[in-house]
């Protein structure tokens, strides 16, 4: 069994390189995968990229299978499928999501791996820990039927977020997006889409996804009284001013976070592997193929990076292939 591996490293912000790595033989209790596809997460991975994690939060910011620390050197990355090679009876063959960083292939426990539903193609199954993060905000949301929604930031997470929400009865979602080009995507999804200045108001609830403080001011204003901001931006290391008077305490305005690294109290009794093998269920859904915008083969990750982290590529989920890699 060929043992040999390549990874993909940030030596430094904003400059990274495919590295060989030498995997062990896996245990009884571990797995080798070879990998199919992974997925860089515009919003979190290009954030790293660039060196942009703040030092206060680099012990939470951590990957499961993280190497290095931030800001550099450091082995990135949490959307990967692949199939095992080696391992317990039961999962080998099995195509299976990780998160793991990008690497032709690894040898982790094998409680670590979570099956891909024949349902689901390997491809889509990249989307899988993106999906997952808007599982937990709709946990954190508690949605009602009939509730007019908007989601403000039309990236991979918000993306996600409406995509889900078009499947709750009698409610009206809308996508809003500084970008005319994400009308697509919502059409896609089944969700209408509008600009920012254009958005409809008097929301019960706001998903906020934008990562900017224009998206997150423009979220409190669509609300109607008594309303609720789901915060779901990560803004690294930037400030962010909010307009916090006005009429928000005489409308009873809420801001509440939401963040993946904790299932939402609102489902306490649900694991990190329930939260998981939902959203993998989930990606049944062919409308979530319009959140993959853009395929690069696994060497091209040095070039590719720096034009997702500049804008220059614009991108939701850049989908990374792992064929001729041997």
């Amino acid at each position: 069994m060929n043992r040999a591996a390549r990874a993909f490293w940030l030596d430094r912000p904003g400059e990274g390189r495919i590295r060989d790595v030498d995997l062990p033989v896996p245990a009884g209790d571990e797995v080798l995968v070879r990998s199919l596809f992974s997925g860089v997460s515009r919003g979190t991975e290009t954030l790293v990229f660039r060196g942009g994690v703040p030092e206060s939060q680099h012990a939470a910011m951590r990957a499961p299978f993280q190497e290095g620390d931030f800001p550099a050197p450091v082995k990135y990355g949490y959307l990967n499928v692949g199939v095992v090679e080696e391992g317990p009876e039961r999962l080998v063959g099995r195509t299976v999501f990780c998160l793991y960083p990008h690497q032709t292939r690894y040898v982790v426990p094998a409680g670590a791996v979570t099956v891909v539903p024949d349902t689901v193609p390997a491809g889509r199954a990249v989307l899988a820990g993106t999906v997952e993060t808007a599982v937990n905000a709709l946990w954190d949301a508690a949605p009602l039927i009939g509730d007019r929604i908007a989601v403000v930031g039309g990236g991979m997470v918000g993306s996600s977020v409406a995509a889900l929400l078009a499947r709750f009865p009698g409610v009206s979602v809308q996508l809003v997006d500084a970008d005319p080009a994400r009308a697509k995507i919502a059409r896609a999804l089944g969700v209408d889409f509008a600009l920012p200045a254009d958005a409809e108001g008097e929301r019960d609830l706001v998903v906020h996804a934008s990562a900017t403080e224009q998206g997150l001011a423009r979220s409190l204003e669509l609300l109607s009284a008594e309303g609720t901001v789901i915060e779901l931006s990560w803004y690294g290391d930037r400030k962010v001013s909010l307009p916090l008077g006005e009429a928000f305490h005489s409308r009873r305005l809420v801001i509440r976070s939401s963040q993946v690294g904790t299932v939402s109290p609102r489902r306490a009794g649900r694991s990190y592997a329930d939260r998981l093998a939902l959203a993998l269920d989930l990606l049944a859904d062919p409308a979530l193929d319009a959140l993959v915008t853009g395929e690069s083969a696994f060497d091209e990750l040095p070039d590719l990076l720096p034009k997702l982290a500049s804008g220059e590529l614009p991108a939701l989920c850049h989908r990374i292939r792992y064929e001729d890699t041997e």
